[in-house]
C-alpha cells in the first residue's frame, strides 16, 4: 500500500482558501489520487460542534488560554477519527488549515508563547506534521476587504487590523523557518494567477512523489 500524504492550506481571512481548496482537489483528481478532504476546526461532528463554539459571536470575552485549549480538543478528535486513520489507508489528506493556525492566529495574533503551544502540539500530534503546506498570502487589507464582502462576520473576522498584520507575520515566520514544507502563493494576482502557482507547486510535489 502507498503511503499517504498530508496537505494543508493556510491563510489569513480573505486569500480566497475555499475557492483554490477546490482548485487543488482537481489536481488531485486528474492525478486519480485518493484523498480526504477535511477541515479546521472541525472535520469530524464532534470537532465541528466545538468549530461553532469557536467562531460565534458572543457577549462573553473568551479567555485566551480557552481558545487555545477547544483549538487543540477539536484537532485531537480530529486526528484521532479523520486524519490518523486515512494516512494509515495510504489515502491523502487535504487539510483547510492545521497546527500552522494556532501557531498565526492563537500565537500571532493572541499573543500566546510558542512554548505552550508547541507543548500542546507535541502531546496531540506525536510528531505528525503536514507534508506539505501551501500558504496563500496577502495583505491584510485586501484579504478583510474581500472577507467583509461575503457578509455577516464571525468572531475572528470582528477583530481589528493589528491582530490580523500580526497573524499574517507569524505565518510568513513560520514559513521561512521551514521553507521545505511550505510554499507561499501570492494571493494578490488574478485567480489564474493564483492558480498558476498553486499548480506547479503541486505538479513539482507530485512528481517528487512518484520518484
Amino acid at each position: 500500500m502507498s503511503s499517504g500524504r498530508f496537505i494543508t492550506l493556510e491563510g489569513t481571512e480573505g486569500v480566497g482558501k475555499s475557492t483554490n481548496l477546490r482548485f487543488i482537489e482537481s489536481v488531485l483528481q486528474q492525478h486519480q489520487i485518493d484523498y480526504q478532504l477535511t477541515r479546521e476546526p472541525g472535520g469530524t461532528p464532534l470537532a465541528e460542534e466545538v468549530r461553532e463554539l469557536l467562531l460565534a459571536n458572543r457577549d462573553e470575552v473568551v479567555a485566551d488560554d480557552a481558545e487555545l485549549l477547544l483549538v487543540f480538543a477539536a484537532r485531537a478528535q480530529h486526528l484521532e477519527s479523520v486524519i490518523r486513520p486515512a494516512l494509515a489507508q495510504g489515502r491523502w489528506v487535504l487539510c483547510d488549515r492545521f497546527t500552522d493556525a494556532t501557531f498565526a492566529y492563537q500565537g500571532g495574533g493572541r499573543g500566546l508563547s510558542k512554548e505552550m503551544i508547541g507543548s500542546l502540539e507535541s502531546m496531540v500530534q506525536r510528531g505528525l506534521q503536514p507534508d506539505l503546506t501551501i500558504l496563500l498570502d496577502l495583505p491584510v487589507e485586501i484579504g478583510l476587504a474581500r472577507a467583509r464582502m461575503r457578509g455577516e462576520l464571525d468572531r475572528f473576522e470582528n477583530e481589528q487590523m493589528d491582530f490580523f498584520v500580526q497573524v499574517r507575520d507569524a505565518y510568513l515566520e513560520r514559513a521561512a523557518a521551514d521553507p521545505q514544507r511550505f510554499a507561499v502563493i501570492d494571493a494578490s494576482g488574478t485567480l489564474e494567477q493564483v492558480q498558476a502557482q498553486i499548480a506547479s507547486v503541486l505538479e513539482h510535489y507530485l512528481q517528487e512523489q512518484a520518484q
